[in-house]
Formats: structure tokens, C-alpha cells, sequence
């Protein structure tokens, strides 16, 4: 016996188990209570009931979408529309998200998954550790444990359609529960991911709303790109004027003087020269600041590899660059990627408290793929955009990387360590 695949059958028998149970009650009481507050709908009270019932079927099929990928390699798509992350309030808000859901293919696929969830797909799961039940069952039965049962019964027991009232009929009961055993030692992880295929055929949006979704999503993106595109020129126009403006005219000032000066009392010209040379070299340190925070020069000339190990060097902890890039992105690209790690890095160091911090960039499936990986504290999250427009710095590096399709995936447990994962489709030149 190979106790690798033995292995794997008992683990999906646990698997099916708890599949079957999170089928007949949690699936169960959702779709009985959303239900409930659809009817009430009609007296008002459902008006807020039914966005919470909602969202909790979402998070609902959201966990069952994540087991599939992890138990079964089964990647199933999410198309939710965006909800407003500060919905107003009053009857009038809650009316208005209560309508949003309801009016999202999304709410009814999921509502649907919910029905079948409690019917044919926790039977499909529960068929392995039935059968692993069974099985043993059937086994001890052969051993001698059909007698008191037998007499319990009358004389005759009946396993599945085994009539045991002897020695022989117990061997044959033992025998069709080796057959049990025997079946899911070679089937329990198939009947597995069946009941997963049977989730992401109902969980799976089509492919027109994955067409309405994506258009949403880069609509949505394409704002949030002009809006950061308006903020980072108001920045750049503020520090010119707060910074290198003023110095230059604080310089044209001082010669100014200097030129009435140069005369009558060289001495406090040579001085004001002196400050005119200082405050050019600040000016044009500030200029060459500015001009990194646009665009690194080391970014243009070397790709984004040698831009993040240089990133790095600055750090005040280690920080260790892993990079595997056959070619380079588009300069958009590697301009969002590069500002995404400093984000990241920042954050690493400053909220984290991180001691030591890993970075790999690589390119695999048409896109770049970026994990950004520290040993602090944890506790980062992916936190709410403000009314202003402004948020989290994760929230940020999200929006920019939005613009490009791209995703982002944080994983920070209480206690560390924090993973931040990226990743923009894009090919490479």
C-alpha cells in the first residue's frame, strides 16, 4: 500500500466530512434566512437585513472558493461588483446597497450555489468518509461483532445489502467493506474535486460577466489612474514651489544684492555668494529628489531589477533581492511595480518593525509577479479609501496597480511574518 495515496484518502474523508457539514448548516441557515429577509422585504424590515444576510453568503462562497483552490487546484473567478466602502447612511443608504446586491448576477449565482450546496454537492463529499465508515465497519464485522448485533436485530443484520446472520454472510459483509475501503483509497480525492467542479460550475461567472466586470474594473481604475495622475502633479507643483522655487529666488535675491554690494563691501558679497552656492546645491538636490520620486533614473537606465536592489541599499535592514526577469516591462510597468515595492518596503520597515526583508520579482504566465516578504510584527491589512480620495498605503499601491489589471494579495497573521504579493499582466521585451 502506498501510504502517500493512503494518506491523501484519509485527508479527504475529513475533507468531505467537513464539506458535508458546512453544506447542511451553514448553507442551510443562509439560504434559509436570506430567504426569510427577501420576504420581508415587502414590510421594510428586509430593507436591512438583507445587504448583511448578503455579504455573509458572499464571504460564504469567497471561503468555499478558497478551498477549492487549496484542496482541490481548482481556481474559481471572482466577479463581484464593488461595493461602496462608505455606503451613506440612513434609510435612503441602506436602501440604495440593498438594491446594488440585488441587482448583481453575482448575489443570485451565489443564492443558486447555496441551493445545490445543501443538496447534490454535500452528498458527493460525504460519500468518502461514508465509505471509509462503512468500510471499517464492514471489516469488524467479520471479526465477530455481527453476533451481538445480529441477535440485537432478530437474527439478521443487514449491511447495505448484506444480510449477516453468519459466518459466511459475515465475510461476505467484510469483504464488500474491503471493496469500500478500496474505493476511497483510490477515489476519495476524485469524489473531492468532484464536488468542487460541481461548485465552480455554479460559483464560475460566464463570460459575460466577467466582460462586464472587467469593463467596471478598468473604468473604475482608469478614475482612480486620473485622479492619482491630478494629486501627483499637485504634489510635484507644491514641492516645486515650497522647495526649489523658493530657493532659486532666494538665490536670484542674493545676487541681486551681491551686485550692489561687490563694491562698496566685498566681504559681505563674498558671504552672500557663499549662501547664493549653498542654497543652488540644496535647490538641486531637492530638484534630483523630486526627479527620483517621478521617475528613479536607475529605474530608465537599468530596469527594475537593479532600481528595487538599489531601493534596497538604502533600507536600514537587511533586505535580500531575488530577481528572474528575462527582459524588461514597459516603463509604465516598471514604474507602478517599482513604487508598489517602496511602498511595501516602507511600510515593512516602518509599521512592521521588520529585522530582515526578502524581495522576489519574476515573470511566469504573462505576468510579473512580484513577493515582498518580512519578519515583523504583522497586522497589515488592505485598509478603506477615505472620502477624500486618500487611504491606506496598501490601498494606494492596490489603485495603482489597478490601472494595469493588476492584483494584490496581502497575508500578514497577527505575530508576522507579513507577505505582500503582486502581480501585473504584461509581457517582456
Amino acid at each position: 500500500m502506498n501510504m502517500k495515496r493512503a494518506t491523501a484518502a484519509g485527508v479527504a474523508a475529513a475533507r468531505g466530512l467537513a464539506l458535508a457539514l458546512m453544506g447542511w448548516v451553514a448553507s442551510v441557515a443562509l439560504l434559509v434566512l436570506t430567504l426569510v429577509s427577501l420576504a420581508l422585504l415587502l414590510l421594510g424590515i428586509g430593507v436591512f437585513t438583507t445587504p448583511i444576510l448578503l455579504r455573509l453568503v458572499r464571504a460564504h462562497a469567497l471561503a468555499r472558493r478558497r478551498l477549492a483552490a487549496e484542496w482541490a487546484d481548482i481556481p474559481i473567478p471572482i466577479a463581484y461588483p464593488r461595493l461602496p466602502d462608505d455606503p451613506r447612511g440612513g434609510i435612503a443608504g441602506q436602501v440604495e446597497l440593498c438594491v446594488q446586491l440585488l441587482r448583481s448576477r453575482s448575489t443570485w449565482r451565489d443564492l443558486q450555489w447555496l441551493l445545490v450546496d445543501i443538496t447534490a454537492a454535500p452528498f458527493v463529499a460525504v460519500l468518502v468518509p461514508g465509505l471509509l465508515a462503512q468500510g471499517i465497519f464492514g471489516l469488524l464485522l467479520n471479526t465477530g461483532l455481527w453476533r451481538p448485533i445480529a441477535r440485537a436485530e432478530g437474527g439478521t443484520y443487514w449491511f447495505t445489502f448484506v444480510p449477516v446472520s453468519g459466518t459466511g454472510t459475515a465475510a461476505l459483509a467484510g469483504l464488500v467493506g474491503l471493496v469500500q475501503l478500496v474505493t476511497v483509497y483510490l477515489a476519495g480525492p476524485a469524489l473531492i474535486r468532484t464536488h468542487f467542479r460541481i461548485t465552480a460550475a455554479l460559483l464560475r461567472p460566464s463570460r459575460e460577466s466577467e466582460l462586464v466586470e472587467r469593463i467596471g474594473r478598468l473604468t473604475e481604475t482608469r478614475h482612480d489612474a486620473l485622479d492619482t495622475s491630478a494629486a501627483e502633479l499637485r504634489r510635484i507643483e507644491r514641492d516645486l514651489h515650497d522647495g526649489a522655487q523658493a530657493r532659486l529666488v532666494a538665490v536670484g535675491m542674493n545676487l541681486g544684492v551681491v551686485e550692489a554690494l561687490i563694491e562698496k563691501d566685498p566681504a559681505q558679497a563674498k558671504a552672500l555668494i557663499a549662501m547664493a552656492r549653498e542654497s543652488s546645491a540644496e535647490a538641486l538636490t531637492e530638484l534630483r529628489d523630486l526627479v527620483r520620486g517621478i521617475h528613479p533614473p536607475v529605474l530608465a537606465e537599468r530596469g527594475l531589477g537593479d532600481a528595487v536592489k538599489a531601493l534596497a541599499l538604502r533600507l536600514p535592514v537587511g533586505c535580500e533581492v531575488s530577481v528572474e526577469l528575462p527582459g524588461r516591462a514597459d516603463a509604465p510597468v516598471e514604474s507602478a511595480a517599482y513604487f508598489a515595492v517602496s511602498e511595501a518596503l516602507t511600510n515593512a520597515v516602518r509599521h512592521g518593525g521588520a529585522e530582515r526583508i526578502w524581495v522576489d520579482i519574476s515573470h511566469a504566465g504573462g505576468a510579473l509577479r512580484i513577493a515582498v516578504t518580512d519578519n515583523g510584527r504583522g497586522g497589515a491589512v488592505i485598509g478603506p479609501v477615505r472620502a477624500d480620495g486618500s487611504g491606506t498605503g496598501l490601498s494606494g499601491v492596490e489603485r495603482r496597480l489597478g490601472t494595469f489589471d493588476g492584483v494584490l494579495a496581502v497575508s500578514s497573521p497577527a505575530g508576522g511574518p507579513t507577505m505582500v504579493t503582486m502581480e501585473i499582466p504584461c509581457v517582456l521585451s
